[in-house]
């Protein structure tokens, strides 16, 4: 807050969650991480179509994980799943979260892949704060944030009659 009133250019400066500057940053933070997943989505498509091998070969590589043999299991099994999943939900997170669409399921699906990515990359030899884990942190300060109510679809979203008569869909949106 500024305190000097003889200058009248010194307006009151405030960081407040409901302020302009903070609703501000989160709306950007909610379309540069949505695009850093949808990047990473289309990349794929493009390179592989919705066949992406190296899904399956990732979660192979994860053998010595805290996650114990349920990576090796989901690569053999669901390897159907699996390859198109990877590049299809990286794109529909990223848009969701780019356009602040159902951000708070977008986030949920962010968080789990960047739970796996964290898990399965390892390398803590910096400690277990690494640029998966604070990605997976940014998944969920924008769900717990509501980030797409912020100069998002959301924030019309939830002025429908669907929602309106429906309110718990709110908990998917926002």
């Amino acid at each position: 807050m500024a305190t000097n009133t003889a200058n009248p250019l010194a307006d009151e400066f405030a960081f407040d969650i409901g302020g302009p500057v903070a609703t501000y940053w989160v709306a950007l933070l909610r379309v540069i991480t949505g695009w850093y997943f949808f990047h990473a989505g289309v990349t794929k498509i493009i390179e592989s179509g919705f066949n992406y091998a190296g899904a399956t070969g990732y979660l192979q590589g994860m053998t010595g994980t805290a996650l114990g043999p349920l990576p090796v299991w989901m690569a053999n099994n669901l390897a159907w799943l699996v390859k198109p999943g990877v590049p299809l939900f990286e794109t529909l997170i990223g848009l969701g979260i780019m356009f602040g669409a159902l951000t708070r399921l977008a986030a949920f699906g962010g968080a789990i892949f960047m739970t796996l990515f964290w898990v399965g990359n390892g390398g803590y030899g910096h400690g277990l704060v690494t640029g998966d884990f604070q990605t997976l942190l940014i998944f969920v300060t924008l769900a717990a944030l509501a980030a797409g109510r912020y100069y998002g679809l959301d924030a019309v979203i939830e002025r429908t009659t669907l929602v309106e008569r429906h309110p718990k869909l709110k908990y998917l949106l926002g």
